[in-house]
This record gives C-alpha cells, sequence and structure tokens, in this order.
C-alpha cells in the first residue's frame, strides 16, 4: 500500500501515518466490521433492557444521577454536542481539523467506544471529501476529554455548523446539499465518544510537532554556520566529546553541527597555528558556552521531541472516552482515559525547550552583531563604515523582543487545574492550553530565525562564500535568492517576511 494511503483497522498507527496521508479510509474487512458494530449492539441490547449507563441513559457529569428512558438516548446525544456549541477565540487551521478527525477516526476504530461502523464511515466521508470543521481554539480544560472543540466534529457530521470546504468555511447544512448528503443522526453514546476524548489536544501538538522538528534541525544549520563565521573551534563536537556522555540527543545534535561545516576553511581544531593566532589577537582560546555547550542544549530538545511524538503517537492510538465497553467479556467500564496528562506534560516540556532554543539564539545572535565578540566581521556587520550606517542593530532588538515574548510564556499549563462542572471535573489536564501555549511560539521562533540567517548571510559576504562549507554557502545562496545583502539601512520586514517561508518549507534544515 502506498505511503500516502491510511487503512484505519485495529492496527497501530504512527504519527508519520498521519502526517503522510493524502487519503484515508476505514477498513471494510468482515471481521472488522462485526467487531466494531458487535460492540455497539451489545451497548443497545444493555440499555435496552433497562441497565443505565453513564451518558447514554444518565445525564452527563454532575448530571449522571439524572436517569433517562432507552428512547430518549438519541435524543440526548443531539443535545449533547448542541449544548457544548459555545467555542471562542481562532478557529484552528484546516490542517489541525484534519488531523482531529483522523485521529479521532482511529480512537474510535479499536472497538472499545461501541460506536456503529456507520459512524467510522461518517469520518471517512468527510475526509474523502476534504470537509475539515472549522473548531474554535478555546474552551476546553482537557477532561473530560476536548467535549466542546470536538462538538464541532460532531455537529458537522450531524450536518450542523460550518466547516472549511472548497478552501473556505461554509455551512455544513449548504456543503452536504452540494454533494448530495443527509446529514448523519447520532445513535445512543455515539456523540458522546466523538467528544470525550483528547483529540483536540493531540492534533494541535502533531502539527506543532511536525513544525518545532523542522525549527531545531534549521536551528542546528544556524549554530554550524555560527561556529564558521566567528572561527569556532570544533573540537566541542568531536564524538569523543559525546561519546563519554552519551544522551542520544546531544550526540546526534554534536554530529550533525560537525556534518554541517565540513569543507569549511573557516573553522580550526586545537593545533599550535591556531593556538598561536588566537594567543596574537588576545582571543579566549575558548569559545563561549552558547557555542560551546550548543550541543549540549539542542540535544535536551532533540530528546524531549521523541519522548512527546511517542506520547502523542500512543494518545493518539489509545481508546479515551468515557465509559469503555469490552463486548467479548460483556462488561462497561467507567474510567478517566479522557484525562489528557501525557500531551499536557508533553507540551509543557516543549514550551522550556522552545524558550531554551529562543535563548541560545538570542545569545549566539548578539555575539554575531557585537564588534567586541565577533572577530573582525564589525559593529553590527555593516559592510559600509560610515557612522551614519547601522547594520543589524535594530534587527538585533527585534530579535531579542521575540526571545522575550517566548520565554515568558513558559509557565506549565498543567499546573493550572480549574474545577468545573459543579465539581465533578475537580482535577483537569489543561492539556489543551498546554497545546495551544506551545504552538503560539512557533511563530515567534521562526521570525527570530529568520533575522539570524539574514545575519549569517551578512557574515557569509564578510567573510567571503569561498571559505564557507558547501552546506552553508548553499543556505546562504537561498537567502540572497530572496534577500540582497545590507549595504545601506533599509527596512528588513519584508526581508523577514521571505526568509520565514523558507524556513516553513524546510529548505534551511
Amino acid at each position: 500500500m502506498s505511503k500516502d494511503v491510511l487503512k484505519v483497522d485495529l492496527s497501530h498507527v504512527s504519527l508519520d501515518d498521519i502526517t503522510n496521508a493524502k487519503e484515508v479510509y476505514v477498513s471494510d474487512e468482515a471481521g472488522f466490521v462485526d467487531y466494531v458494530d458487535g460492540a455497539h449492539q451489545f451497548l443497545v441490547d444493555t440499555i435496552s433492557g433497562g441497565k443505565p449507563i453513564y451518558g447514554v441513559t444518565t445525564g452527563y457529569g454532575d448530571s449522571g444521577k439524572n436517569y433517562l428512558d432507552c428512547k430518549d438516548a438519541s435524543t440526548l446525544q443531539q443535545n449533547l454536542y448542541r449544548y457544548h456549541g459555545c467555542g471562542v477565540g481562532r478557529i484552528l487551521s484546516p490542517k489541525v481539523a484534519r488531523y482531529a478527525v483522523i485521529a479521532r477516526l482511529i480512537s474510535l476504530s479499536k472497538g472499545h467506544s461501541a460506536v456503529s461502523y456507520e459512524l467510522l464511515k461518517r469520518f471517512e466521508l468527510l475526509l474523502k471529501h476534504d470537509i475539515a470543521p472549522a473548531i474554535p481554539s478555546q474552551g476546553s480544560v482537557g477532561a473530560s476529554g476536548d467535549l466542546t472543540p470536538l462538538s464541532y466534529i460532531a455537529a458537522v457530521i450531524a450536518g450542523e455548523r460550518e466547516a472549511y470546504f472548497e478552501g473556505k468555511i461554509q455551512n455544513s447544512a449548504d456543503i452536504y446539499k452540494k454533494l448530495g448528503l443527509k446529514p448523519y443522526v447520532f445513535k445512543p453514546k455515539e456523540a458522546l465518544a466523538v467528544m470525550n476524548g483528547t483529540t483536540i489536544m493531540s492534533a494541535i501538538a502533531l502539527s506543532s510537532l511536525e513544525e518545532f522538528d523542522i525549527l531545531l534541525k534549521t536551528m542546528e544549520s544556524f549554530v554550524a554556520g555560527m561556529y564558521e563565521v566567528l572561527l569556532c573551534d570544533t573540537t566541542p563536537l568531536e564524538e569523543f566529546v559525546h561519546a563519554v556522555k552519551p544522551f542520544d540527543g546531544q550526540v546526534a545534535a554534536a554530529s550533525t553541527v560537525l556534518g554541517k561545516t565540513k569543507g569549511s576553511k573557516l573553522t580550526h581544531g586545537r593545533d599550535e597555528r591556531y593556538t598561536k593566532f588566537f594567543e596574537d589577537n588576545n582571543l579566549n582560546i575558548q569559545d563561549t558556552y552558547s557555542m560551546r555547550c550548543a550541543p549540549q542544549v539542542l540535544g535536551v530538545i532533540r530528546d524531549n521531541i521523541e519522548i512527546s511524538k511517542k506520547w502523542v503517537e500512543t494518545e493518539i492510538n489509545s481508546v479515551n472516552d468515557n465509559p469503555l465497553i469490552d463486548a467479548k467479556n460483556k462488561r462497561i467500564y467507567t474510567s478517566g482515559n479522557f484525562y489528557g496528562g501525557y500531551v499536557a506534560h508533553a507540551m509543557d516540556t516543549l514550551k522550556i525547550c522552545a524558550a531554551n532554543l529562543a535563548d541560545l539564539l538570542d545569545k549566539e545572535f548578539a555575539l554575531l552583531v557585537d564588534h567586541k565578540f565577533n572577530r573582525g566581521l564589525g559593529e553590527n556587520l555593516k559592510l559600509k563604515k560610515e557612522h551614519f550606517f547601522h547594520g543589524f542593530k535594530a534587527m538585533q532588538i527585534t530579535l531579542s523582543s521575540l526571545a522575550a515574548d517566548v520565554v515568558k510564556n513558559t509557565t506549565a499549563a498543567s499546573i493550572h487545574s480549574r474545577p468545573t462542572e459543579s465539581l465533578n471535573q475537580d482535577k483537569v489536564s489543561m492539556g489543551t492550553t498546554a497545546a495551544l501555549d506551545f504552538s503560539k511560539m512557533l511563530p515567534d521562533l521562526k521570525n527570530m530565525l529568520s533575522i539570524a540567517f539574514i545575519g549569517l548571510a551578512q557574515a557569509v559576504d564578510i567573510r567571503k562564500a569561498e571559505l564557507v562549507s558547501p552546506f552553508l554557502k548553499a543556505n546562504h545562496d537561498k537567502i540572497r535568492k530572496d534577500v540582497l545583502a545590507l549595504n545601506e539601512d533599509r527596512r528588513m520586514d519584508i526581508d523577514i517576511e521571505k526568509v520565514v517561508h523558507i524556513i516553513e518549507n524546510g529548505d534551511l534544515a
């Protein structure tokens, strides 16, 4: 099967499977269909026999003491997604909404949520027609799952509210009419199963992990370039250093940075020629911590990204609604898998990682533009030395202000649990808030890296491009296609935006 086609059944699905999927379909194998529908039928038989089941023939949360007749089960599901239609804030991107639809489909397909196979096919239909629910980003405390934002997926399945379709947000009822489709009517428990999970936080986390992965690799490219233009000693990058402190991320970061400097005529090791050069020019024989310890800083971030990916992938493949159904053994479990603690802690940790990356970049760029530390690159990387030119003076201020914006938002969301819903939801994960907080840091990091790379390209111009590594020369040329060298003072905001697009495409990574 092609890598861009995702078949959903009981199998484990990787994050790459989701991000690469251009086509998603639900297995039609008889065994799988019977397995899914069997769990749903067990549920229907149970409530038909008069046994109360939470959220199916009772109210929700603190209202679980309100018992209903079996015949009212469908109405209860309809009202659930309707009364949760109170989301606010910016609308999540079509990509995040698509990831959410795929992730919810994966969870429901495990057969322990007691939804029908027909509902799974409705998810498939949304994906087939590229219908992505328009989901407000705010309104979830991350347990009982992402109730309010997930209600927007349930509502679109039922032909209500709005969705992205054909490049714009449209009324779902109008979309269904265009496609000749009938709205779906939820069966017992189905709307609850759609809404009572960790899918929105997981989708935001997945999209943000994609972006942050590119930014980290781009940062490693910048660090490698800094080793060159600052005439650094590459000894701190060598294999022995990291073999004796063998954290996977640190080893990989050092190897990557060192590899990107290969072929440079500007870096050096610990030989007598360079020792004499540093003595003659009264230069410190060791580079500053922001250069020398870069692999140690970046390594922690690398390892935390891998841990976070594992946790988000496990979360997406989990059954995270309530109650859980074991049709094989005829048991129903009331539980708390909707608590998004793993996603919350992963995102809170990555917020700290983002702040450390921003802080490292701020420190290194300060070295680059300061004539007291940049080893001959001059005051603010000016190409023209007249005193009425200012070079990268203001660019450094902007970069530092962005670093402050990133660093100040590192407070863990998971510790801000709020008691809600008549104290029934008295300990909640805040996972969606943590994921949103992390995602909001990424535009600042992109702008910081853009400024840094424009400055790095200027430094290459000063050092002479023929002396740098092939890797740095290639990145320099990519930037120079869109951004001219800064010869005289000019506005730079448009240039920053151009390089952001290069970064987003992964072209500097």
